[in-house]
């Protein structure tokens, strides 16, 4: 076992000083695009439960853009309600879950609070502790079924 340990630090070094003479080309998301089965229902969700503010909108290819003030999601409208092919996170490549974070644990709860009972909203589990704690986490999936997570963790 400390035979693995070794190898997995050498490994890391190595990567890590290959990588160090690269110069970094990004600066964060953009934004992130997520493909709705339901528009208004998910738009609502952001706008109207957790508080976002709609920032623009394409009638061409039915999307609504909704922003916390830090981030900018685009919801993208799939062509066809009827035949939709879900996302199994286990099974397909792709986006496994999306995380945001709270900014308290009672902004957590209140989080909570506010979907548990939106229709359409499921509730995988409420907030609990993520990985033994100090923080904690909750996950959902929102009207359209795209796996959400909302976290905090307090400042060491």
């Amino acid at each position: 076992m400390l035979k693995i340990y070794f190898i997995a630090l050498i490994s890391l070094f190595s990567i890590n000083s290959v990588h160090a003479k690269q110069t970094i080309l990004t600066d964060g998301f953009n934004h992130v695009g997520l493909t709705v089965s339901d528009l208004t229902a998910s738009s609502n969700f952001f706008i109207e439960t957790l508080g976002w503010k709609k920032t623009g909108s394409n009638s061409d290819y039915p999307a609504i853009f909704v922003s916390d003030g830090k981030m900018l999601l685009t919801l993208w409208q799939t062509t066809s309600k009827g035949n939709i092919v879900k996302f199994n996170r286990k099974k397909n490549v792709g986006l496994h879950h999306l995380a945001f974070s709270a900014t308290s644990f009672e902004a957590l709860d209140e989080i909570y609070n506010r979907v548990k009972d939106v229709k359409g909203v499921v509730i995988e589990f409420a907030p609990e502790l993520a990985y033994g704690g100090p923080g904690k986490h909750m996950m959902i999936r929102e009207p359209s079924g795209n796996r959400l997570e909302f976290s905090f963790r307090p400042k060491s």
